[in-house]
């Protein structure tokens, strides 16, 4: 996991947990689409390019935007008719990320692994939408450093994370295969080469990407279980492959389990 993060995608339903009966509520769906739409854009964008690109009747967006620009989440520029994200926003994102549980605890772990080891650390979370959302972060003080931001979101499939959830999600090999045919990568590892490192992931317990999302950067994550074994968080460390070797990965994958593993007691995990 690097600097590409992924566009947020068009809106869908997203799928319920298994067992778990989800009604539609097209206003709803409808609000946070167009949320997301506006969060992609640097620039304000005019009704018409909302309704257009999320297929809307231009009067039932309206009525949705109106509601945003009411709740202070997205604000009209009365002189271009344009909307853009507001600042209840920022409101709504600092109750996540000070709200404690994971984004609280893992920080200070971040802090530890970035100054010993020299590398950025970030701590991850799986999202019900099937993305990989990076929810905190600590850089280290070297020259190099990878640019990633706090809300940065990525391919499920993607990276080191990616082989963590490819080894504990369940999924068959055949559903797996069609979601690596879509990730992007630097260099693309066969399916066959990849599907042998999730295997050792499962069995080691962590995992590895070396030069495959991103050439010349290493990826290690290492997986924090919360209560049931769910795998919902990881523990990522970012750097350059040069200064990464096999004795390095090794030791640092051996600090980041034990973090994990103090993270998911404190958690309620396992």
């Amino acid at each position: 996991m690097a600097t590409r993060s992924k566009p947020a995608p068009q809106p869908a339903e997203s799928k319920p947990a298994k067992g778990v009966r989800v009604r539609p509520v097209p206003a709803v769906t409808r609000s946070i689409a167009i949320l997301r739409l506006l969060g992609e854009h640097k620039q304000p964008l005019t009704l018409k390019t909302v309704a257009e690109a999320l297929h809307l009747v231009p009067s039932t967006c309206l009525h949705i935007l109106r509601v945003l620009v009411a709740e202070d989440l997205v604000t009209l520029d009365p002189g271009t008719k344009r909307y853009a994200l507001g600042t209840g926003m920022i409101s709504l994102a600092r109750s996540v990320l000070e709200g404690g549980g994971f984004t609280q605890l893992v920080q200070p772990v971040l802090d530890r692994l970035a100054a010993q080891f020299g590398v950025t650390a970030m701590g991850v979370e799986i999202t019900a939408r099937q993305t990989v959302m990076v929810l905190a972060l600590s850089r280290s003080s070297q020259p190099f450093r990878v640019h990633t931001d706090v809300g940065s979101q990525f391919d499920t499939l993607v990276s080191a994370t990616g082989r963590l959830i490819a080894a504990y999600s369940g999924e068959t090999w055949p559903s797996l295969k069609e979601k690596f045919a879509q990730v992007v990568w630097d260099k693309s590892p066969t399916f066959t080469g990849w599907k042998k490192e999730v295997e050792l992931t499962r069995s080691r317990g962590w995992s590895l990407d070396r030069d495959n999302f991103m050439a010349g950067i290493t990826v290690v994550a290492v997986p924090v279980f919360a209560p049931g074994g769910r795998l919902v968080h990881t523990l990522v460390v970012v750097g350059l492959s040069s200064q990464m070797g096999a004795a390095v990965v090794q030791q640092l994958a051996q600090v980041m389990q034990r973090e994990a593993a103090d993270l998911a007691r404190l958690l309620g995990g396992s």
